[in-house]
């Protein structure tokens, strides 16, 4: 496997190649599209095929697992089909799984359609990223690196308003019909200019069934507890018993991963010291960026009131500052040391974040622009030089697990961080409610004007309010208590970022850079 991934690096790298790198990109944004288009509309899905709201959330969950189970068997399915080939069927599968979607007339047929597209769409990511260290040399990698780095993170920002958009001037079905096209293209793109590589039937006889087995159940059953944990509690049974589940199979995975000479997934990896930090700080960038991305919309939807179409527009400005700041990331990753280029974007990131959340109920465009700025800048610089850390210096033929791995971080990073911001949102909430309401009382003029109370009502006054009083004032203390918890959700998330910060001194100097 060795010799065949290492004869697709050239010293020069020609057009053709580039072509096929550029079609694999196109492929990952789509899929990384597709789950932010189908977030934001899942209010339309669910009328249009008379869903239940408690069964709604299934329509991500069912993606999301079957995506995470996928992530690190990226490795293995490289060493049978080849970097090329796996693309092409992974791609395909997505395009078959997105016309399925579309034809769905019922929720267990879309969910079905669903895992099928989550458990392609996968293997895309990591697939584009191993591709960066596998068919470029050195001095091309930064580039290759930026060009994958904007498109995966512009995704999340634009999927809210491509979202919107679709499903006001089309139908929800266009929500999945969009990936068609492009993925058709994508798949031929590259069938026809990537390295040809002879795959290896023989990898399947080496296939550890149980393993596999363990390990979808372990991150199956992660994933589910997640999911629940916010509003069950993490304390309740079946939180406990998800969890229990997860540890214990995890466990015997691993334990059985590392005793066999060709694992499914190569746990080893994470034996090298820049793999594992560069891990670290992908684990801690899922928690933030997914975190910011999440706590966005929950804001601007649920206080300000705003469509799908408002939302994108407002949180395009991330967007754009990651563009701008994309060439200027490239210069200086070819400079500059990886772990002073990591430590320096975890510091703005985390900045940025924090920068959030002092928001109260009236905040909008205004307030969150230069917030989006600070966050878009350093994102680059948090997704490019951790990227060069953890897989610049793997040999080759170990990149495609590799990469598997550090995709998975910042996946379980995202969820474990949405997971943590939702717990704080529901438990928090009424206990700020409390507060204010307690504040109020005492003719706290501070907390009338955060609450947006009429100032002549509460200043001077002490003791409980009328009824009319009290009716008018309730919805607004709702309204400012979810606010002050979503506010306590962008702080922990700005500190749980800025302590990445803490593992930058234990990597070593990329020695290729």
């Amino acid at each position: 496997m060795s010799e065949r991934l290492e004869s697709a690096r050239p010293d020069e790298t020609p057009a053709i190649v580039w072509l096929g790198f550029m079609a694999m990109c196109v492929g990952m944004f789509m899929a990384i599209l597709d789950v932010q288009v189908v977030a934001t509309s899942l209010p339309t899905i669910q009328s249009a095929l008379d869903i239940d709201p408690d069964q709604m959330s299934w329509i991500q969950t069912a993606y999301l697992i079957a995506e995470v189970v996928a992530i690190p068997l990226t490795g293995f399915l490289t060493r049978l089909l080849t970097m090329r080939w796996l693309f092409v069927t992974a791609i395909s599968l997505f395009v078959a799984a997105s016309a399925g979607c579309a034809m769905s007339g019922s929720f267990g047929e879309l969910v079905a359609w669903r895992v099928l597209q989550g458990f392609s769409g996968g293997t895309l990511i990591p697939s584009v990223f191993s591709a960066v260290f596998i068919l470029f040399p050195n001095e091309r990698q930064a580039l290759a690196t930026t060009i994958a780095g904007v498109l995966a993170v512009l995704a999340p920002t634009v999927g809210p308003i491509v979202g919107g958009w679709l499903t006001e001037t089309y139908s929800w079905h266009w929500l999945f019909l969009i990936n068609i096209l492009p993925g058709i293209a994508s798949a031929i793109l590259a069938a026809r200019s990537l390295p040809r590589q002879a795959t290896d039937p023989s990898e399947l006889r080496h296939l550890d069934g149980l393993s596999l087995l363990l390990m979808a159940t372990a991150l199956t059953s992660l994933e589910l507890s997640l999911k629940e944990a916010p509003t069950s509690g993490w304390g309740s049974a079946y939180v406990l018993s998800l969890l229990t589940v997860c540890l214990a199979s995890g466990g015997v995975f691993i334990w059985r991963t590392l005793r066999r000479n060709r694992p499914i997934v190569d746990l080893g990896n994470f034996g090298d010291r820049n793999f594992l930090v560069g891990s670290v700080l992908s684990f801690v960038l899922g928690i933030g960026l997914f975190g910011s991305v999440y706590l966005m919309p929950v804001f601007l939807a649920f206080i300000r009131g705003h469509d799908a179409l408002q939302i994108g527009m407002t949180m395009l400005v991330t967007g754009v500052a990651q563009l701008i700041t994309a060439p200027i990331a490239v210069a200086l990753e070819k400079r500059m040391d990886a772990r002073v280029l990591s430590a320096a974007g975890f510091a703005l990131f985390a900045i940025g974040v924090g920068m959030s959340a002092f928001q109260d109920p009236r905040s909008d465009y205004d307030a969150m622009f230069w917030p989006q700025v600070v966050r878009g800048v350093a994102i680059m610089f948090c997704l490019l030089p951790p990227t060069r850390l953890a897989l610049g210096t793997l040999p080759p033929d170990r990149i495609p697990d590799a990469s598997g791995l550090f995709n998975l971080m910042r996946n379980l990073g995202g969820a474990i961080g949405i997971a943590l911001i939702d717990t704080i949102i529901y438990t928090r909430s009424e206990t700020l409610g409390q507060g204010l309401w307690t504040r109020l009382q005492a003719g706290d003029v501070e907390a009338a004007t955060f609450v947006g109370a009429p100032l002549q009502t509460i200043s001077g006054h002490s003791g409980s309010f009328d009824a009319d009083t009290t009716a008018l004032l309730d919805p607004l203390i709702q309204t400012a208590a979810s606010v002050q918890a979503i506010n306590e959700a962008w702080m922990v998330i700005a500190v749980l970022t800025g302590c990445a910060l803490l593992s930058v001194p234990f990597a070593r100097r990329p020695t290729s850079m």
